[in-house]
């Protein structure tokens, strides 16, 4: 079998194994989230997320609302040199991000069934 041929079977049968792929992972809520960073956001987002009071007050002086903050959490980045990622029972992450074009940091402590944002520093 010559080498075109070869190409030729390997091409086909990994188009069709994309295709199959495609077909049973379509509609699924899938994701790879792999890195350490990922999978802390991840993990903080499939929790139901509390504010302390100083950010309830935040919210009630209208400075800030909670879809933007968990929009900031979604699209920030996990800061592990200013976190404490070992203390118990719940760790400490501090999270970058922006809110209105501001770069933000926001104190988030991650236990087993919530999380809870505890401070925003701006």
């Amino acid at each position: 079998m010559n080498l075109i041929k070869r190409i030729g079977f390997y091409l086909g049968g990994f188009s069709i194994g994309l295709v199959i792929l495609a077909f049973f992972l379509s509609g699924k809520k899938t994701s790879c989230a792999y890195g350490p960073e990922a999978r802390v956001i991840k993990n903080i987002n499939t929790k139901t997320l509390h504010f302390s009071d100083t950010i309830h007050l935040l919210i009630s002086e209208r400075k800030v609302d909670s879809a933007t903050i968990k929009n900031a959490i979604l699209k920030g980045d996990v800061d592990f040199s200013m976190s404490n990622t070992r203390q118990k029972p719940c760790g400490i992450y501090a999270i970058e991000s922006y809110i209105d074009d501001k770069e933000v940091i926001l104190t988030v402590e991650n236990c087993d069934s919530i999380a809870t944002l505890q401070n925003i520093k701006w």
